[in-house]
């Protein structure tokens, strides 16, 4: 199809679509999943100029947070979960690491996944006193596989990235390592029916 038009199932409900339907909407899948990385990239500039209060805002402190872990020798799929690690900030502000990683889980490995999932509890081991909540919360995971990479995670990266004098990589150094990793799942319902094209 030329343009902006595309083609398009033609059923109503789930329920008469036909494999002629299901063709259709694989192939514009196939088009659409691969440039996931450059939607999260986009998504991921709206917490530029959002400090909430912070020293740094939350693209900066994203930025650090990566280069930290970049510099440090990590792997890509690790120094992207670092990078992510606090996209959902603008979306979900009771549950932001839930939604970063859910959008990591597919590409991630699981001790990275977890790092991002659980890293709001983690890090509150450096302000939970502050407001009032226990900062030893993270303790109820003691004896997890992945407690120690997540303490390390906040330790090395997260709870230091609040430099303004930092020299950050910017986003275009991080950009082709979203990409990449962003292109193809590691695990997905989805993972077979992809790699069937």
């Amino acid at each position: 199809m030329s343009g902006n038009t595309i083609e398009r199932a033609r059923f109503t409900a789930m329920t008469e679509g036909t494999q002629a339907d299901w063709d259709i909407i694989r192939a514009e899948s196939m088009i659409h999943a691969p440039q996931g990385g450059r939607r999260v990239l986009d998504h991921l500039k709206l917490l530029d100029g959002d400090t909430g209060g912070f020293p740094v805002d939350r693209l900066t402190h994203s930025l650090q947070t990566a280069t930290r872990a970049h510099r440090d020798g990590r792997p890509d799929s690790y120094v992207v979960m670092a990078l992510l690690h606090d996209i959902g900030d603008t979306l979900g502000a009771y549950n932001h690491p839930d939604i970063a990683a859910a959008i990591l889980k597919p590409f991630v490995s699981e001790e990275e996944h977890w790092i991002c999932q659980m890293h709001g509890i983690f890090q509150g081991y450096y302000f939970f006193d502050y407001l009032g909540l226990d900062r030893d919360m993270r303790e109820q995971y003691r004896g997890h596989p992945h407690f120690e990479a997540t303490a390390e995670f906040c330790a090395k990266y997260d709870q230091t990235a609040f430099d303004p004098n930092y020299d950050s990589a910017p986003l275009s150094f991080f950009e082709p390592m979203v990409m990449q990793l962003l292109s193809a799942p590691r695990s997905s319902i989805y993972k077979r029916a992809l790699a069937a094209e």
